[in-house]
C-alpha cells in the first residue's frame, strides 16, 4: 500500500474513461491533478450528490458510494498491527471514559486510499460546507483545494494529521462526541465501514444526535454498508425555522458491538492543534 503526499503537482487534463474525452480540471471539481486519482474521483463522483445533498441537509448525514472494495478495507485493516511509522499515536477509549474499544490516528503522508480519498471528496463536500455557513451568516474560510486548507490549518498550529482507524470488539461503543480539535474545523466528514456487517459483526450501528433549536433533540441510527462512506456533520447545521436559520449542534457515536469485530475508518478535513 502507497503512502500519499499532501502535495500534487499539475499536469495536462485527464481523460475521463467514461467518454475518453479531455477533461478540464478547472471545470469538473472532483477531478484530481494527478492521473492515479482517477479511480477514487470517479468511485465519489458515481454518487447521486443532488441526493446526497439534500439527505445531508435533511438529517445531518448522508450514505455515499462504496468508496474501498472488500481488498482495500482487508488492507487498512491488516494496518492497524502495524508498528513503524503508519500510526502517530493510539488512544484506548476506555481510559479516557470515550466509550470502549481503540483506534490509532495515522501519520502523514497517508497511505494512499485515504489520500487519494480526501483529494476526492473534498470539492464534493466543500459547496456543502459554504452554503451550510453562508446560511448561518458566517464566514466561509475553506480554499477551493484541501492543499490550500490544511496550509492555513498549520499556519494556525494545527499540524497533528487526523485520519483514524478505530477498532471495536464485542461490547464496545463509542460514545457521542465532535472530533473539532482546534479553531479551524471543516463541517463535514466521512467514516467508512471497513466490516461485513451481519457477518463480520452485529450492533455497531452509527449515531447522529442532532440538538435542534428549541426543541426535542433527534437521533439518527444508520448501519454502514462494506466498505460505502457514510457524510455527516462535524459540529453544526443550519435548521431553518420562523425566524430564520439556527445552527443545531450534532454529535456523533457508536451503539455497541453486540458479536464480531467492526472496523472503521474516519476522514476528518482539518488537522489538529
Amino acid at each position: 500500500m502507497k503512502r500519499g503526499t499532501r502535495k500534487s503537482e499539475a499536469t495536462d487534463p485527464a481523460t475521463d474513461p467514461a467518454t475518453d474525452t479531455a477533461t478540464d480540471p478547472a471545470t469538473d471539481p472532483a477531478i484530481g491533478t494527478d492521473s492515479t486519482t482517477d479511480v477514487w474521483r470517479d468511485r465519489v463522483r458515481s454518487g447521486d450528490w443532488a441526493a446526497i445533498t439534500e439527505e445531508i441537509n435533511e438529517y445531518g448525514g448522508a450514505l455515499l458510494p462504496r468508496l474501498l472494495s472488500a481488498d482495500e478495507t482487508r488492507e487498512i485493516r491488516d494496518l492497524y498491527g502495524d508498528t513503524h511509522d503508519v500510526f502517530r499515536t493510539t488512544v484506548d477509549m476506555g481510559r479516557h471514559r470515550f466509550g470502549e474499544g481503540e483506534y490509532r490516528y495515522f501519520n502523514a503522508p497517508y497511505p494512499e486510499p485515504i489520500e487519494r480519498l480526501k483529494q476526492a471528496l473534498y470539492p464534493r463536500l466543500l459547496p456543502i460546507a459554504r452554503d451550510w455557513w453562508t446560511k448561518l451568516g458566517r464566514p466561509t474560510p475553506w480554499p477551493d483545494t484541501l492543499e490550500e486548507w490544511l496550509e492555513r490549518c498549520h499556519r494556525a498550529g494545527q499540524t497533528k494529521s487526523t485520519a483514524i482507524l478505530l477498532k471495536y470488539g464485542e461490547r464496545d461503543w463509542n460514545a457521542l462526541h465532535r472530533d473539532l480539535y482546534g479553531a479551524l474545523v471543516f463541517p463535514l466528514q466521512v467514516v467508512i465501514n471497513l466490516n461485513q456487517p451481519g457477518v463480520d459483526h452485529t450492533g455497531g450501528e452509527f449515531l447522529l444526535l442532532e440538538q435542534r433549536p428549541r426543541a426535542q433533540s433527534r437521533g439518527t441510527a444508520t448501519l454502514l454498508p462494506h466498505g460505502h462512506g457514510y457524510l455527516f456533520t462535524t459540529r453544526d447545521r443550519p435548521v431553518e425555522s420562523r425566524r430564520g436559520w439556527s445552527a443545531a449542534p450534532v454529535r456523533h457515536g457508536v451503539s455497541a458491538i453486540r458479536s464480531g469485530q467492526r472496523h472503521t475508518l474516519a476522514l476528518v478535513f482539518h488537522d489538529a492543534a
